[in-house]
């Protein structure tokens, strides 16, 4: 999805910040007593799923950006 969002022209850099979780943010995510232990370990795998897929999206955008163009 957020790479058809780049080929329709939306900037990469926002779509990073979009899918990526910033590190402070999972670190309130996991702050004690804010969250079930369960809940919180879904919430590690929601982190590193979004690192996945932020790293399948960097590479996608620099495999287009060194494509040869067909004319």
């Amino acid at each position: 999805m957020f790479y058809g969002l780049f080929l329709r022209g939306h900037s990469p850099d926002t779509l990073r910040r979009d899918i990526d979780v910033p590190r402070p943010l999972l670190q309130k995510w996991l702050s004690p007593r804010r969250h079930e232990v369960g809940f919180r370990d879904s919430l590690k795998r929601v982190y590193h799923y979004r690192k996945q897929v932020l790293a399948i999206f960097d590479e996608l955008v620099l495999n287009e950006k060194n494509r040869p163009r067909v004319q």
